[in-house]
């Protein structure tokens, strides 16, 4: 976290999942970024990144997205995965933001 915090990123997430849930997930895996409830996806809808039926009990869940916007809003770097598993690691983020204007 300091790294990205040094280059300027704070990560935030967004799931459908309620606020209990998100705060538990945070609680149990040690998360100190925010989490935000998106239930509705409607922020999800927004970005093109409901995978429908894909969770749990075929919930509609977000699909594995990382996202680098910067301070006026603009979307600078988007990775997407169709995996749930994989994502950008850390390490790639900051090497991508260290680029960007």
């Amino acid at each position: 976290m300091a790294k990205l915090e040094e280059v300027g990123i704070r990560p935030i997430a967004i799931s459908v999942d309620s606020p209990e849930e998100s705060r538990d997930l945070a609680q149990k895996a040690g998360y100190t970024f925010p989490i935000l409830s998106d239930p509705k996806a409607d922020a999800i809808r927004r970005y093109d990144l409901l995978h429908a039926g894909a969770g749990i009990e075929g919930q509609d869940v977000a699909r594995p997205a990382e996202f680098l916007v910067d301070s006026s809003g603009v979307v600078r770097w988007v990775n997407l995965t169709e995996n749930y598993w994989v994502r950008a690691r850390p390490e790639q983020v900051l090497e991508v933001a260290r680029t960007l204007p």
